[in-house]
């Protein structure tokens, strides 16, 4: 039975009769992730906190701009005042929202070396990114430990959701067989986004979790399209393709491991991501004390921040750093060097 507080928390959705209280049973025992909380991740996250999924958890790299509040429903001014990561903002907002849930919001790079540890509890996994090359890695990890995913994308007046349930439908790598370049990837920072796009999707994406979650047979195993500007909402039937690699058990963004990766980040300014797998955790305090030729320096508990020759660096306390102002990834290595390795191997020398 269900605590009687929780009743009535949850009375207009279990007398749905496809979640009942049945269904509102396995949501309270469910775990979902939730990986980037953009404008999707937003809406999906605000949703299952609110329909009672017992365990979600937020993975964010990034920290919140002027420019999200556009789209990015949980946040607010004083979230960018106080200089906070999209996951924790995320997490202290729906806290107040339903105390019940167990919620956790961990400022992190999804890639090789984590995917395992961060999503190995997982009944459902759901894309908030604006990037290819990790939902391909998400669709490894969902396809070898057999979960759940769920793909959504957003940019300009459209947007697209799918399915990929393994094993029984087409998955991500069926439908894209080709990592497209970064040159022809649309971003909203060069084609913007209208705001009720990720809204409709993340609905559509939260709503496929929750079927999946309660057991209902009824998903969707096709791609929905929508173009909110011309009103345009098609179901596109796929199926799996003979010959994909990752249906066949070949991981190959998975098996990838490294030791230093960039990557291009969309945003207000273009940035340059740097993950060093080498470095498991760094004192943001001893390292704003190293700089020495830094400006606008802004330090908390959650990130370091800093500027030095014309370029805006914020550095994780996990050892990632974000270099704004570039989509140079040889020039930001050069300026991680500069900047963040030389002070990294100065504080291990003591």
């Amino acid at each position: 039975m269900i605590d009687r507080s929780l009743r009535n928390r949850y009375s207009r959705q279990t007398i749905f009769p496809h979640i009942g209280e049945a269904g509102q049973r396995r949501l309270l025992r469910s775990c979902a992730v939730i990986i980037g909380c953009g404008a999707l991740g937003c809406n999906i996250a605000n949703l299952l906190v609110r329909a009672g999924v017992g365990k979600i958890r937020i993975i964010d790299r990034d920290f919140i701009e002027y420019h999200n509040l556009q789209r990015q429903v949980l946040f607010n001014e004083s979230d960018i005042k106080a200089g906070l990561p999209k996951a924790v903002a995320a997490k202290r907002h729906l806290r107040r929202a339903n105390s019940t849930v167990k919620i956790e919001g961990i400022v992190a790079d999804v890639n090789s070396s984590n995917i395992e540890k961060l999503c190995h509890d997982a009944e459902v996994i759901l894309d908030g990114l604006d990037n290819f090359e990790t939902r391909l890695l998400i669709n490894d990890f969902a396809l070898k430990y057999k979960i759940p995913w769920i793909y959504g994308g957003a940019i300009a007046a459209n947007g697209m959701t799918m399915n990929v349930i393994p094993g029984k439908t087409a998955c991500f790598r069926c439908v894209h067989t080709l990592v497209p370049s970064a040159e022809r990837t649309l971003t909203c920072e060069t084609v913007g986004i209208v705001n009720s796009v990720p809204a409709i999707i993340g609905a559509l994406q939260a709503t496929e979790a929750l079927k999946i979650l309660v057991g209902d047979p009824e998903i969707n195993r096709g791609i929905v399209l929508i173009d909110v500007w011309r009103d345009i909402f098609e179901h596109i039937e796929v199926n799996r393709l003979q010959g994909c690699p990752a249906c066949n058990g070949k991981y190959e963004f998975l098996d990838n491991k490294f030791d230093l990766k960039t990557a291009s980040l969309c945003g207000q300014s273009r940035a340059v991501q740097v993950v060093n797998t080498a470095v498991k955790r760094v004192s943001l305090t001893k390292l704003a004390a190293q700089l020495q030729k830094a400006d606008n320096i802004f330090l908390n508990k959650y990130l370091l921040r800093f500027d030095a020759d014309e370029y805006q660096f914020t550095v994780f306390p996990d050892g990632r750093v974000i270099i704004r102002n570039t989509i140079d990834e040889t020039q930001a290595r050069k300026l991680y060097d500069k900047y963040i390795g030389h002070s990294l191997a100065k504080i291990e020398k003591g």
